[in-house]
């Protein structure tokens, strides 16, 4: 049977903004739920656990699509992915909360990296160029919009609903893929890298747990180095590793990866911070801290619309360059104009011009990996991009999170329930005067501090853009009919 394109393609729309949103959509609840469930000091956790199993399960999911095909691996993360929001909109406290959305980020592992590759496999390339740029536009949207909807969500029902809302969309999602996308896999005798695939995982958490400050780092850092250092040991040796490292070897897909996890660091940072520097410095509303973020849904989708457009004509090299420079300017003066005092529309305006960057950016640089591989490396070499991306943005939510908790305590001068009472619907208005003051004059400072480093994460992308090798666009066509034997249009390689 073939496969039914648009009712695919409806599908993975869906699947890929429910991943998308859940990265962002709690950034303006979370306030009101440290004020209801308390836990200041566990504030980026709530972030960091869902990125945290979304990202160390990418390598692992991406090459079992390979493996296995691709709709089983998704309708498989799907159906985590509702198990982990009705979880957590039901969470009784902080520490379940976190608990459900590790368990959300199982399924959205599976689902983020899937969707991606499977339109590069339904698409030809100069088609994938144009879809690309669309689900780039809507992996944008989803991500930060969250922000605005969670705190309209949050103004009118109750943050819980920030989970329940993706039940409808999730059980839509997995109803159209059975009946629509059709695949053939071939089938052979496979070899699992689950040894690998377990050093890397536990890996890359002691390394998440190592960027917060205190004892964690004293004990994660050291494990995580021994245990990433075993993982690349048993990479070379594995049969069919879960992430095959001659990948890294061309310079297209070495820089893309570098440049993604700067790329993540910077985005998820921002979506994460922005608000809460809204609603804790300027006093504003989840709805104004919502808004704040909002216009990077003007910019990205804008953008990465156009740039898969022009990308035949002007090629992937300076799309990514001038998007990567411009986010970065963006970046620098949202740590330079945002002030206690300043007006909304500072970091509105600089979310909007850092999403148009990003938007230019990120398309060309998802497009130019996947024609530089084979089908039987597409999922992984797709779910390589993601977990870049996403593993940069959960350890710089991470770290930066241990910063601003630092700076926020002041050493265990201030208690955790006065911080809580400052993010809670009052803004602490019961506290005394000097705790209160000291509160906001730490939180005020911390969050400079934040966005500062942010602002180098981003020209820190911007300069290793300058590596990015030329990527020819020059293209053989080959026509097939089905999924799992796509004769793509097969781009000359790119120079080492």
């Amino acid at each position: 049977m073939k496969t039914n394109r648009p009712l695919t393609v409806a599908a993975l729309l869906l699947s890929l903004s429910m991943a998308a949103m859940e990265m962002t959509v709690v950034s303006t609840a979370m306030p009101t739920v440290v004020g209801d469930l308390g836990g200041i000091h566990l504030y980026s956790w709530v972030f960091t656990g869902y990125l945290l199993t979304s990202t160390v399960t990418v390598p692992l999911y991406g090459k079992l699509a390979d493996l296995y095909g691709r709709k089983p691996v998704l309708l498989a993360g799907i159906a985590i992915f509702l198990v982990g929001s009705m979880a957590s909109g039901l969470a009784p406290s902080i520490g379940a909360l976190i608990a459900f959305r590790a368990l959300q980020g199982l399924g959205a592992g599976a689902m983020q990296p899937t969707t991606l590759t499977i339109v590069g496999d339904i698409y030809n390339l100069e088609e994938r160029s144009r879809m690309q740029g669309i689900f780039g536009a809507v992996w944008g949207v989803a991500g930060l919009i969250g922000p605005l909807l969670g705190g309209v969500i949050v103004h009118y029902l109750s943050w819980r609903w920030v989970f329940f809302i993706n039940l409808p969309a999730g059980v839509a999602a997995a109803a159209l893929l059975l009946v629509a996308l059709h695949e053939q896999v071939e089938h052979r005798r496979h070899s699992l890298d689950l040894g690998g695939a377990g050093l890397l995982m536990f890996g890359l958490v002691a390394l998440l747990i190592g960027t917060h400050a205190g004892m964690a780092s004293a004990i994660g850092l050291p494990v995580a180095a021994v245990l990433l250092a075993l993982f690349f040991a048993v990479e070379r040796r594995a049969k069919e590793p879960v992430v095959p490292l001659e990948l890294f070897r061309t310079r297209v897909m070495a820089v893309s990866t570098l440049c993604g996890a700067l790329v993540g660091a910077g985005m998820i940072a921002m979506v994460t911070y922005v608000p809460l520097y809204v609603q804790g410095v300027l006093g504003g509303t989840p709805t104004e801290a919502g808004s704040a973020i909002t216009p990077m849904v003007i910019g990205w989708p804008i953008s990465s619309a156009i740039a898969g457009r022009i990308l035949p004509r002007v090629g992937f090299r300076p799309l990514v360059r001038g998007g990567l420079a411009f986010s970065a300017l963006s970046a620098a003066a949202l740590a330079l104009f945002l002030k206690p005092g300043a007006s909304v529309h500072v970091p509105q305006v600089a979310s909007a011009l850092f999403g148009v960057g990003l938007g230019f950016a990120n398309t060309a640089l998802l497009i130019a990996v996947q024609t530089s591989v084979e089908w039987r490396q597409r999922g992984v070499a797709t779910a390589s991009t993601m977990f870049a991306r996403t593993i940069g943005g959960t350890l710089a939510v991470g770290a930066l999170g241990g910063i601003l908790t630092a700076m926020l305590l002041g050493g265990g001068s201030v208690p955790l329930e006065a911080a809580d009472q400052l993010l809670g619907p009052a803004h602490g208005a019961g506290l005394d005067p000097s705790v209160l003051r000291a509160l906001a004059a730490s939180l005020q400072s911390g969050l400079s501090l934040v966005f500062w480093i942010i602002s180098g994460i981003a020209a820190a992308a911007a300069v290793s853009s300058l590596l990015f090798p030329h990527v020819p666009t020059a293209t053989q066509p080959s026509q097939s009919a089905t999924v799992g034997e796509p004769a793509q249009m097969t781009a000359v390689p790119p120079e080492a």
